[in-house]
C-alpha cells in the first residue's frame, strides 16, 4: 500500500516497548487466566458485564449529525453529513444509500496506524453499513446518499459496536428517518468462556486459539439490533464457535442490546430538551 508521504509523523514502523517486557514472555493461556480469575476480570467486572458508556451529541459542529462515545477506553466520534447525489451514477435509484468509512486513528491502537484505510477498516466499514441499512428509511431519500464518518479515537477493544451504536445517534440526531433506534455490543468466546464486552487485551487473547482441545470454542461475536421490533440487523462473527455457545452468546448480546436503549432514548432527549429551550429563549 503506499505511503502520504506529504505527512511527517515520525517512524511508522514503530514497536512498542512492551512487547519485550517479562510480562509478554508468558503464555496465552496464562495471560487469559490472569485476565478472567474467578469469573472475575482484571477491571473487577464479570463475565457478563457490560463496561460505562457516556454518550453525547452535538460533538461536530461542521457534520448535520454527530455523536460520541465512551466505552470505557475506547473512544469513538461519528459524523453524519446531508445527504447528496449519488456519486458516478447514472440511472435513477428508487432507495438512498448509506456510505460509511471507519477509521483507526494513528495513535489510537498500540501499533501505529498507517493514515490509508488497511484492510480491517474497510471491513468494519462494510459491517457499519450492512447494520444501518435496516434502521434508515431509505425510500425517503431516492437517488442521494447519507455520508457516515466513524473515527475512533483510542482502542480499547469492541471499537466496531460501539461506532454502530453511536451512528444510530448521530443518524437521529441529523433528523434521518429511521425504522427504529439501533445497538451494538460485542462477545468474545475463550474456552467456552463468555466475555461481554471484551477489552483490547480480552478481544486479542479470544481471537486466537490457546487450548489444544480442538473442541474448545473461541472467537468474536459482534451483534446489532433494532429496539421496538426485536430484530437483529447485522450478525459477524470471526474464529471457530461451537452451535451450542454460539446459541448462548446471541442471547447474552441481544440482553445486553437491550440493556444500552435507556442510555440511548435519555441522551437523545436530553438534545431535544436543550433544543426546546434555546428555542424558546430566542
Amino acid at each position: 500500500m503506499p505511503k502520504d508521504h506529504k505527512r511527517i509523523n515520525g517512524p511508522e514502523e514503530t514497536v512498542p516497548y512492551n512487547l519485550f517486557a517479562k510480562l509478554n514472555i508468558k503464555t496465552l493461556s496464562k495471560q487469559f487466566k490472569e485476565a478472567v480469575n474467578n469469573g472475575k476480570r482484571i477491571d473487577s467486572r464479570t463475565t457478563e458485564e457490560h463496561r460505562k458508556i457516556f454518550l453525547k451529541t452535538g460533538i461536530v459542529s461542521q457534520a448535520k449529525g454527530s455523536a460520541y462515545i465512551e466505552l470505557g477506553k475506547t473512544e469513538v466520534i461519528v459524523s453524519v453529513f446531508d445527504p447528496r447525489e449519488i456519486p458516478n451514477r447514472t440511472d435513477y435509484c428508487l432507495n438512498g444509500e448509506i456510505y460509511c468509512d471507519f477509521k483507526f486513528a494513528p495513535f489510537s491502537c498500540i501499533k501505529r496506524r498507517q493514515h490509508q484505510h488497511d484492510a480491517e477498516e474497510k471491513h468494519y466499514g462494510a459491517i457499519m453499513k450492512q447494520a444501518l441499512e435496516s434502521t434508515v428509511c431509505r425510500h425517503e431519500f431516492p437517488n442521494f446518499q447519507v455520508d457516515i464518518y466513524a473515527l475512533v479515537l483510542q482502542n480499547d477493544g469492541s471499537a466496531l459496536s460501539a461506532a454502530i451504536t453511536a451512528a444510530g445517534v448521530a443518524l437521529a440526531h441529523a433528523g434521518v428517518p429511521m425504522y427504529d433506534l439501533i445497538t451494538s455490543v460485542t462477545l468474545g468466546v475463550q474456552n467456552d468462556i463468555m466475555l461481554l464486552d471484551p477489552n483490547y487485551t480480552e478481544q486479542m487473547l479470544c481471537e486466537v486459539p490457546i487450548s489444544s482441545d480442538q473442541e474448545k470454542s473461541h472467537g468474536i461475536i459482534v451483534v446489532s439490533m433494532l429496539h421496538t421490533h426485536e430484530q437483529v440487523s447485522q450478525f459477524f462473527q470471526s474464529g471457530c464457535i461451537s452451535m451450542k455457545d454460539l446459541s448462548a452468546g446471541i442471547s447474552v448480546l441481544e440482553k445486553a442490546c437491550r440493556s444500552i436503549v435507556p442510555l440511548v432514548q435519555k441522551c437523545l432527549a436530553k438534545h431535544v430538551l436543550k433544543t426546546l429551550k434555546e428555542d424558546a429563549e430566542d
